[in-house]
């Protein structure tokens, strides 16, 4: 077992050297839809690795991020970590009111991009070894970790390289990045995630714009674009695909009963969120089985012509929009997209051009596996409650590669989510006590799994 009150001592003897290490992290603005900062963040990880006595290696990835692989320690079990250490953009900068590049602590809150998602954990994680090395002594188990930098634009080539790299990445169980608190305060896990298809969409009609007198003989872009959206939902937020909801898998009365047993704090998350009332007024109970049964198709954002201050009779020449599919059994990234296509091109929207930004499948782990019960009994030990553990989230990530296509069952752990923390925001941030815990919670599983 861990002895607790030396770990403890040790990580408050070096509090300060961990937050100004944080701060390192975070100073690196490794945006990977931006390509930015991702190989200063790469190798400033694999350093740290090493620090540990860790073997490390960066494996590039052709048109992407490098994927940092590290192995230390030895035992009976091996324990596969998956972390990224790429962020999401900073924009919009206006709405920050802290540099986002710059730990900033305030009012007990640790702020930043990339604090909670994902390098808040993965430093807690790498940190709380380094704990373990300094006053437990040798690891009992065997750790493997994978951290990419390509997670927030879908992952593009993780499978690819984890096809290749099966046998390294053979593991009895893997602890994924994710967890914290709901809005009441209890610590959730989770045991899968729903997929992901991201798409560009574009109509391009002139090859430049026009003035708006045209109208009348010119086809306009922006209409052909929302004209195409309007088919894909209707006014009932029903999705409208060709042939779409023959692809969902129905819920088994086990999960069901699952989805149905999970605590929602209906009225906290709409005052978090400043909102009235659920989509087309639906009921707590509704609300919660849909966050995590149903499909999504939402639009993420649209671009055309003229949006600045003031007036400009423009008819635009192109028309864009972002796409996010969140996909559940049987869906999967490829279906959707051909699904898509036929469905536009059936209605004579041939002239939408569909480009694929990156997908992922949805993933499901068996409940109650070895890791899972690892990371209940290492709740117990940090917060002393029962943690509640979703069967997946309403979220994605290229947990399938890794998990479901492996065989190796995962458990979404951990302690830096928070419900106002603002991940994909302005304004992220982290509990700093939340930080720390993490560490605790990562040294308390790590002496569980070495037991089960």
């Amino acid at each position: 077992m861990l002895n607790a009150e030396t770990f403890a001592a040790y990580v408050n003897e070096n509090r300060e050297r961990y937050l100004d290490e944080f701060a390192s992290f975070i100073a690196v603005p490794s945006v990977a839809a931006q390509n930015r900062g991702i190989h200063t963040m790469a190798d400033l990880l694999e350093e740290r690795f090493k620090q540990l006595g860790a073997t490390v290696r960066q494996y590039p990835l052709e048109g992407g991020s490098p994927v940092v692989y590290a192995e230390m320690g030895s035992g009976p079990r091996t324990l596969l970590i998956y972390n990224h250490y790429d962020v999401q953009p900073e924009d919009p900068l206006d709405l920050w009111h802290v540099p986002p590049f710059q730990l900033t602590r305030q009012d007990g809150r640790l702020y930043g991009r990339g604090t909670s998602d994902d390098k808040g954990e993965l430093l807690a994680r790498i940190q709380a070894v380094e704990a373990w090395l300094a006053t437990q002594g040798e690891l009992p188990i065997k750790l493997k970790w994978v951290v990419e930098g390509e997670e927030e634009i879908g992952s593009p080539h993780l499978e690819e390289w984890v096809v290749a790299h099966a046998e390294m990445l053979k593991a009895d169980g893997m602890l994924w990045e994710g967890g914290g608190r709901d809005e009441a305060g209890r610590i959730t896990m989770s045991a899968g995630c729903k997929g992901i298809m991201y798409f560009d969409v574009r109509v391009r009609t002139a090859n430049k714009d026009l003035h708006s007198a045209n109208a009348p003989i010119v086809d306009n872009p922006a209409w052909r674009l929302v004209w195409a959206l309007s088919t894909l939902k209707n006014e009932r937020d029903e999705i409208t695909i060709d042939d779409y909801q023959q692809h969902v898998r129905p819920l088994t009365a086990e999960e069901a009963a699952l989805i149905d047993a999970l605590p929602f704090e209906a009225e906290a998350f709409k005052a978090n969120f400043g909102l009235s009332r659920f989509l087309n007024g639906i009921d707590a109970h509704e609300a919660r089985r849909r966050l995590y049964e149903r499909p999504t198709v939402t639009i993420c954002g649209l671009d055309s012509g003229y949006q600045g201050d003031g007036t400009k009779t423009v008819l635009p020449a192109e028309a864009r929009a972002k796409l996010d599919f969140r996909l559940v059994p049987d869906l999967t990234p490829e279906l959707v997209h051909d699904l898509l296509r036929r469905h536009l091109d059936k209605r004579g929207f041939t002239d939408v051009e569909i480009i694929p930004l990156g997908g992922e499948r949805p993933a499901k782990s068996a409940i109650n596996s070895s890791v899972q019960a690892a990371a209940a009994a290492a709740c117990q030990d940090t917060w002393g409650q029962t943690p509640v553990i979703f069967p997946w989230t309403a979220g994605s990530g290229p947990m399938y590669p890794l998990s479901t296509m492996l065989d190796i069952p995962v458990i979404s752990a951990g302690a830096t989510w928070h419900p106002d923390a603002r991940a994909h925001s302005p304004n992220e941030n982290i509990i700093e006590q939340d930080y720390f815990d993490d560490l605790l919670f990562t040294a308390h599983l790590i002496a569980r799994f070495s037991q089960t």
